[in-house]
């Protein structure tokens, strides 16, 4: 009678806990999923690349179902592309790429982006493509810049790059390749026809939908998404990323130079004022970490800083001649700072730093150092007006009568001890001629 209790409790347990499970399945998969979200609007750097990368990490340690990135870029940095696609093809959660919304574009680093995805939709009105490298300055053609086995050497390894991108992810090849060969590029549909994306949608919210209950491969285990209703948690790019986001441009960083250079320019003609060369060293600072991102050429930067030092230099001289070598140079600098050619560079948007902004800049500041100069000359020729030397010349009356013995006179706003030549009679204008110590050697001044 005990061991059929016995047994019954055991079933019973069983029952209890089987049930218990069920009840804990059912209320998991009606709390909503949890999708993580990021945006990629504008170039592909150093600060985007680093935000992008951090998604992936952030969305993986949160444990959520999916992340889905925004993507609107006309193209970017080789070398952060490299890195955002190491993240995603690494990634240990599923990465969605909606291009949107619609008037948007995936140019060219942005085609490396959206193939590494393992599910990727754009809305209507939107293209895909133009992804052939060109040089970052002029936009010319690496053959024109570097010569034809240079060219072919940029081009192979841009090849080869998205080639393996679209194998891995099961998309077509052929079309990745003509988008690198051919700067070829095409609209949502056309591109939901030649399968390089999986579903055009005109929202993000539509496109979860659509991948609900799909299938993808995560580090070689197949996933069945769940992303119906999802709750969408934005990932914010951090403070620094933002910075260099905002600061990888060639003409922020020329500013952030020349902004430096009058500053401290202001601070040795004006010592002591402190906010110009505390403004300046920051601009100098901000400038140097910009300059990390951007594939500037460190000769431009000593040219630049050579152009300041020699404006700075006018300031005491006054010839005109190291203004103008100054002002040469800061144009020289701005004008070479981006490197014309580095094989690590591919953009769709050129990144350069044109003319328009080189030559009203270095003017400007040019001009500034000129007045500076200008400023300094008139009050290296005036009269010295502080300390014993300003008191000459300076006019008074006498409170005690002034003789060759002494006296007392009050000349600007004091009390001073005075002889004088002659006698001069208490209440007389007298005219201060030399100091000596704390004496005063005055003159009658008679009206």
């Amino acid at each position: 009678m005990m061991g059929a209790l016995g047994r019954s409790a055991v079933v019973l347990l069983a029952l209890g806990v089987f049930l218990l499970g069920q009840a804990d399945g059912r209320a998991e998969s009606s709390s909503p999923p949890v999708v993580s979200r990021c945006v990629l609007d504008g170039m592909v750097d150093a600060g985007s690349s680093a935000y992008l990368v951090d998604c992936v990490r952030r969305a993986q340690e949160a444990g959520h179902h999916a992340l889905l990135i925004r993507l609107d870029t006309p193209g970017g940095e080789l070398e952060s592309t490299r890195d955002i696609v190491r993240a995603f093809l690494g990634s240990q959660v599923p990465v969605l790429v909606w291009v949107g919304p619609s008037g948007a574009r995936a140019g060219s680093a942005g085609v490396f982006i959206t193939l590494a995805s393992h599910l990727a939709s754009m809305a209507p009105g939107t293209n895909i493509g133009a992804a052939h490298p060109v040089v970052g300055l002029s936009g010319q053609d690496p053959e024109q810049a570097g010569g034809k086995e240079m060219a072919r050497k940029i081009e192979n390894d841009a090849v080869a790059f998205v080639e393996a991108i679209a194998r891995q992810r099961g998309r077509n090849v052929e079309w990745a390749i003509s988008a690198v060969r051919q700067s070829e590029s095409v609209p949502a549909e056309k591109a939901l026809a030649l399968h390089v994306i999986e579903h055009v949608a005109p929202t993000q919210e539509a496109f979860l939908e659509w991948a609900n209950g799909r299938s993808v491969t995560v580090a070689d285990t197949p996933i069945t998404l769940r992303t119906a209703q999802a709750q969408l948690v934005d990932l914010e790019p951090s403070f620094s990323q933002r910075v260099l986001h905002v600061l990888a441009q060639p003409s922020v960083v020329y500013l952030l130079f020349m902004l430096a250079g009058l500053g401290i320019a202001l601070e040795v003609t004006h010592p002591g004022l402190f906010a110009p060369g505390l403004i300046g060293v920051v601009c100098l600072v901000l400038a140097l970490l910009a300059s990390a991102a951007l594939p500037v050429r460190t000769g431009a930067i000593v040219l630049l800083l050579l152009g300041v030092s020699l404006l700075v230099a006018e300031l005491f001289v006054t010839s005109g001649l190291l203004g103008a070598a100054g002002l040469l140079l800061l144009v020289l600098g701005g004008v070479f700072l981006v490197d014309r050619f580095d094989a690590g560079w591919f953009v769709d948007k050129p990144l350069h730093l044109s003319l328009s902004t080189v030559l009203p800049t270095a003017l400007f500041v040019a001009g500034a150092s000129v007045f500076l100069a200008f400023r300094a000359a008139q009050a290296r020729r005036m009269p010295q007006q502080a300390g014993d030397a300003g008191l000459v010349g300076e006019q008074g009356h006498v409170l005690e009568t002034v003789s060759p013995s002494g006296g007392a006179v009050f000349v600007h706003g004091e009390r001073w001890a005075a002889v004088s030549s002659l006698p001069i009679p208490s209440g007389a204008h007298v005219v201060v001629r030399r100091v000596e110590g704390l004496t005063l050697f005055v003159d009658e001044v008679r009206s």
